[in-house]
């Protein structure tokens, strides 16, 4: 999965409601990625599978994100349920995501998750990485 760093303007899906006591990850999905996630984890053939985002030291800026399937339920972990799937942010993660908007954008020039972060001060070229 590529991920890239950047603004990009698109419809943004609302996860449903969830449970009363249901922390928020404070990551928001468009339509397009809710979508293409969906699509993937039909492909996986799995239904055990979350959508995790962390973010973890490297690249060329310091941090960089990872974007995965995750079968694992960590202590600490912030889950959203997204009607269909879940989204898992875990807790040392969570402070550099808050407001987040992860896209996905399927073009002639590139295919992939982009990733919108408010905390980020700076990316490289790259686009994988920021500070």
């Amino acid at each position: 999965m590529s991920v890239e760093t950047h603004a990009h303007e698109a419809h943004q899906a609302a996860p449903p409601a969830p449970a009363a006591d249901a922390p928020s990850t404070e990551v928001i999905l468009t339509e397009a990625a809710a979508l293409k996630v969906k699509a993937l984890l039909e492909q996986e053939g799995r239904d055990d599978l979350a959508l995790r985002i962390a973010v973890q030291p490297g690249g060329c800026s310091g941090l960089r994100y990872q974007l995965f399937f995750d079968e694992r339920q960590l202590d600490g972990d912030d889950r959203t349920d997204w009607g269909g799937f879940d989204l898992v942010v875990d807790r040392m993660s969570l402070p550099y995501l808050g407001g987040a908007s992860i896209d996905f954008v399927d073009t002639i020039e590139k295919q992939g998750f982009t990733i919108d972060n408010p905390n980020a001060t700076g990316s490289c070229a790259c686009g994988d990485s920021f500070s």
